[in-house]
């Protein structure tokens, strides 16, 4: 019978819609990578009736619980304590937890005050584990043969304590010795139902695999994992089934695992010797900040402009007036006049420009909301795309600012420049 993990999403902040619940989705992702079921996700508010109830209703039909959030310092922060009371468990301080949150403090130089001692509680019998990001360690607590792992709700902490830490633990509860590895294939600019589709006759049903689609927007993410008992075959049927899907799907292909498009344009930008210049008008600076999260982007970035008004169009970018007046600012001769003159502007090799209609207004019967226009322009010539996305505002940023990389990368990949 495969093994059952439950998922207890504990704040008030969830409950009442005020923060989205990232943790739940990550941790049935990792999950069902090991080849196990989650059978619900519970999401409750901060008080030990709705705590004592999420684990009462997922004790009897799960073998163990992943627990995300209330591990703060503040009052309305009270995981540790309630499932020490729900349990009848006295809370100890673990001194080692305690040293460590007073170095964190002191290395970056904020001030402590007394309740932050409250992070190294832990419900006796617990065994600690380290949050090598954050502050707030986590626990894991068995409970007549299950074990209930404890993890605090931020979710860069939540992810990387649960792959890190709270995954093995699992195993090793369970007994697992099995070699299970993964592989996530990142695409873009094809539906999941034509990536689903065009793996439909792939031979990837075979002992040991398993394939997941996952979209998140504005990617589509194909994870392959492989388990078996000797590591050796394991890697040869995860590296035997990545072949097979980079052969169906390359085009689309712009990443691995914890890679990011921003980061292999960065990349090949940087391996190439190219210098970029951006100018944006509806992503209002989205693909610039993106470049910049890419450590050393100064190497290859000179220029962001966001070219939202006209004027600035004009002024800087040396879009001629009467282009605008004839065509609109929103439109491919604007867009490929905004591509060639940051290039020149920034002395770069390449001018990347994006213009468009985020809406929710300013759309017509000719150029709806939706309409974006991309151009990328080099030494040799320029080229545009002309897009219509059925988004809202912040999607149509986003997709925009993704097509934008994605066309860069292509660009950078084929043509070497």
């Amino acid at each position: 019978m495969s093994i059952r993990i439950g998922i207890l999403a504990i704040g008030n902040e969830l409950t009442s819609g005020r923060v989205q619940d990232s943790n739940s989705a990550f941790i049935s992702r990792l999950v069902q990578m090991q080849g196990w079921q989650v059978p619900s996700i519970v999401a409750v508010g901060d008080s030990e009736e709705a705590i004592r109830k999420g684990l009462e209703f997922l004790l009897p039909a799960c073998d163990a619980i992943t627990v995300t959030g209330g591990l703060g310092p503040t009052a309305d922060d009270l995981t540790t304590e309630m499932i020490a009371k729900i349990f009848n468990l006295p809370l100890y301080t673990e001194e080692s937890a305690l040293n460590y949150i007073r170095q964190r403090f002191e290395e970056l130089r904020l001030e402590w005050t007394p309740n932050n001692a409250k992070q190294a509680l832990f419900p006796q019998g617990a065994r600690t584990i380290f949050n090598p990001i954050g502050t707030a360690w986590g626990f894991a607590l068995s409970v007549s043969g299950k074990l209930i792992a404890v993890m605090p709700g931020v979710p860069s902490e939540a992810e990387r304590m649960l792959t890190e830490r709270v995954i093995p633990l699992l195993r090793e509860h369970f007994g697992i010795s099995e070699t299970v590895m993964s592989r996530t294939i990142k695409l873009f600019g094809l539906p999941e139902a034509k990536i689903d589709y065009a793996l439909a006759d792939a031979p990837l049903d075979r002992p040991g695999l398993q394939i997941g689609f996952y979209p998140r927007f504005p990617e589509i993410q194909v994870v392959l994992t492989a388990r078996g008992t000797a590591e050796p075959e394991v890697k040869k049927t995860l590296a035997a089934a990545s072949a097979i899907v980079e052969d169906k799907l390359r085009k689309y292909i712009f990443g691995y695992d914890n890679e990011t498009l921003e980061g292999n344009v960065a990349r090949l930008l940087t391996e190439k010797g190219l210098i970029l210049s951006v100018a944006e008008s509806c992503t209002g600076g989205l693909i610039t900040d993106r470049l910049t999260n890419v450590p050393g982007s100064s190497n290859f970035l000179n220029r962001g402009i966001v070219a939202y008004s006209n004027e600035c169009k004009i002024d800087t970018l040396g879009v001629p007036l009467e282009i605008i007046e004839k065509h609109g600012a929103v439109s491919e001769e604007t867009a490929v006049l905004m591509a060639s003159g940051v290039r020149k502007l920034g002395n770069a090799d390449l001018g990347l420009a994006t213009t468009g209609i985020a809406g929710p207004t300013g759309g017509s019967d000719l150029k709806p909301v939706g309409t974006v226009y991309i151009a990328i322009a080099d030494r040799s010539g320029s080229f545009c795309r002309h897009f219509n996305f059925r988004w809202d505002r912040r999607r149509i940023k986003e997709i925009s600012s993704q097509w934008a990389l994605e066309l860069l990368r292509r660009h950078v990949e084929e043509n070497g420049n």
